[in-house]
């Protein structure tokens, strides 16, 4: 590797990191580069060199290619990887790189071009006898055409934006009249997220599986692929869960899909590592249809490199190095199986809206590979992706390699940020995942089965000792609830349960055995007798509750409790929290997450029907649209472009006093 010296990384987070420990392997120089939001993130500690792009906002730092061009050159680096994300698959980001004489780890412009549009791109492969899925996908389609188109096809229907990718911007239609309003939908999402609102439609595939392939290439002609990996585990076409192999093929099954990776690849002279990703039908698993081809590494890249122990990222270097692949097709061999779970900064309990906040304990599991990009003290913004991390799992068959990540899952906790991780293991549990036996849908279907997590009596038991125990949050320790040197007895804190409010009382004189102490922040006890109320009128009395737990109370009175359950967020009782939750339904619609207004449906004095869309907030990628609890009069306090924070009232729908008297006047009318 004497040709590459130096190479700048052009993102963040745990893509970063990864790309900085095989540079660090091979001896070349790594710069860093980070908005003010990630000037203390671990890739810029790691990287030889660092410079700072601008602000959080990634169009004025990690999306301007002009600072990031002049980062290059700044620190004399001779390459940039562009990891995935960002600019990873931006054509004009790579001739940037080739007009200031700096090697481009990845394809050619042209290459990305043609693969970033999946019109042109389904015109290319059709060309080289590779299968697509049957749809209506030409350029310049406006929306009557593709609603003619649809009926053709048959629904249900996919629509899909020609630009991009990661499931932004497509929505499954399964009815003609729902057709007009998720084309208006694509079309907002699509421009938002790739400057481009073209979009198609396609058959929607029935029992789909996602099947992706990975492919090398170099610029002297040779193209291999390195096997395939399942990622049908999605939610909101978003991967959740990928494995490799994938269980569902056959040896004959997975020479064809490879066959056609690689001629997928050839089609547009593809140089680098690259994804062809296909749609195959678990009831006809010999017809794989291509769905398109991501022109740069992949998130699940890792269980490709566990079940090969081939290092993705070097062979990047090396063909980017102008060197020739040294790995023939026959030389690749698969050993095992590799599973990996994506760990995000998401509430699946709350519909899995984006989360936040600064991490305050973390621990990561041992025994299998992970790939993160936080640390304690880290801030997960809402500017950025919510993915924080990957635990990856390699073991001789599947049944071990599922065991040993939902054990390596059991053992992580990520306190300060709600993650995914309980539901994660919630999913590898079920039975049709450890059969093997999955589609597309399958997350979508049972989302809110998955993600129910009621709290157990025992964790508000938990949290409410530890906050009367800390120094009495809630409580007055020099009052007359029962204060002893060695903590209150019958104390009582108010916790939020739900929508309600838990009080957790310490029974005065009801403590038998009790060994309890902080050293170092942990709890040591036994047999304290707690009485949990609930908002509806439950009482459970809790004893033994477990022993060594490491509680971590913030500054505002929430206690974050680490179990082999997963990490609860137990939040403390406040005033305005007491009176929202003894209150009837508001009108009000508050922001359920950090984020930035990205449209406003209704204007200010509009009247509304139940359920119409007023605000959509946009945090992480991700779109949520607040609609009227109630019909009435919209009141908009919000504009496109506001920065809002999570619990913030962005509207509110007045009762309509007309309707009100005129209903009110039809219903004395009838009685007389």
């Amino acid at each position: 590797m004497a040709v590459l010296q130096k190479v700048l990384i052009a993102n963040r987070g745990e893509i970063a990191v990864r790309i900085i420990r095989t540079l660090d392997r091979l001896g070349i120089a790594s710069v860093a580069v980070y908005s003010d939001a990630d000037a203390a993130a671990p890739h810029v500690r790691m990287a030889g060199e660092s410079v700072r792009l601008g602000p959080a906002d990634a169009r004025s730092s990690y999306l301007a290619i002009d600072r990031v061009i002049a980062a290059a050159r700044e620190t004399g680096a001779d390459a940039i990887h562009p990891g995935y994300g960002f600019l990873a698959e931006s054509a004009a980001f790579a001739r940037a790189c080739a007009d200031a004489g700096i090697v481009f780890v990845g394809p050619t412009p042209a290459a990305i071009d043609t693969m970033g549009d999946k019109i042109r791109a389904r015109a290319a492969v059709e060309a080289r006898g590779v299968s697509t899925v049957p749809g209506i996908a030409e350029p310049g389609l406006d929306d009557a055409a593709l609603v003619a188109g649809a009926e053709r096809v048959g629904y249900p229907v996919l629509v899909k934006p020609s630009a991009g990718g990661g499931g932004k911007g497509m929505h499954r239609v399964d009815d003609a009249a729902d057709l007009p309003a998720a084309l208006v939908q694509a079309r907002r999402e699509a421009a938002a997220a790739f400057g481009d609102d073209t979009l198609f439609v396609e058959r929607f595939v029935a029992n789909p599986r996602h099947i992706e392939v990975q492919v090398l290439a170099d610029e002297h002609g040779h193209v291999i692929h390195l096997g395939e990996r399942e990622c049908s585990l999605q939610r909101r076409h978003q991967k959740v869960v990928e494995e490799a192999p994938s269980p569902l093929l056959t040896p004959e099954q997975r020479e064809a899909i490879g066959a056609a990776a690689c001629e997928t690849a050839r089609s547009v002279g593809y140089v680098g590592a690259g994804t062809v990703e296909f749609i195959v039908s678990a009831d006809q698993p010999d017809e794989p249809f291509f769905m398109e081809m991501n022109t740069r590494l992949q998130v699940e890249h890792p269980v490709t490199e566990e079940v090969t122990r081939i290092d993705l990222v070097e062979q990047q270097l090396r063909v980017a190095a102008g060197e020739h692949l040294g790995i023939a097709q026959h030389e690749v061999r698969t050993t095992g199986h590799a599973i990996e779970a994506r760990i995000y900064a998401e509430d699946p309990a709350a519909g899995f809206l984006p989360t936040g906040g600064e991490v305050l304990q973390l621990r990561w599991p041992h025994g299998v590979r992970v790939d993160a990009g936080i640390e304690r003290g880290s801030v997960v913004s809402s500017s950025y992706d919510p993915m924080l991390a990957k635990v990856i799992a390699h073991r001789p068959t599947r049944e071990a390699a599922i065991a040993a990540l939902d054990e390596a899952l059991g053992s992580t906790h990520v306190l300060g940020v709600t993650t995914n991780v309980p539901f994660l293991r919630a999913l590898l549990a079920e039975p049709a995942v450890l059969a093997g036996d999955l589609d597309t849908g399958l997350i979508d279907r049972d989302a809110e089965r998955l993600a129910a997590r009621p709290m157990p009596a025992a964790v508000l038991a938990q949290a409410g000792l530890a906050l009367i125990e800390r120094g009495g949050v809630g409580t007055r320790a020099w009052s007359s609830d029962g204060w002893r040197i060695a903590g209150a007895r019958g104390a009582s804190v108010r916790l939020t349960d739900g929508d309600g409010i838990a009080t957790v009382t310490r029974a005065p004189g009801g403590v038998q055995q009790t060994d309890f102490a902080f050293v170092g922040g942990q709890h040591a006890m036994r047999d304290v007798e707690l009485r949990v109320a609930r908002a509806d009128g439950t009482i459970e009395e809790v004893r033994s509750v477990e022993r060594s737990i490491h509680p971590t109370i913030t500054r505002d009175g929430d206690v974050w409790m680490p179990l082999a359950s997963g990490d609860w967020l137990v939040e403390h009782a406040r005033p305005a929290a007491r009176a929202r939750a003894g209150a009837s339904a508001a009108p009000s619609l508050a922001s359920p997450m950090p984020g930035t207004v990205v449209a406003v449906h209704a204007a200010d004095g509009d009247v509304v029907a139940e359920g119409a869309a007023l605000v959509s907030v946009e945090a992480m990628k991700m779109e949520h649209v607040l609609r009227a609890p109630t019909a009435g009069i919209a009141r908009i306090h919000v504009a496109v472009g506001e920065t809002v924070r999570r619990g913030q009232e962005v509207a509110a729908v007045e009762p309509d006093a007309e309707q009100d008297g005129a209903s009110a006047s039809d219903t004395t009318e009838g009685e007389r």
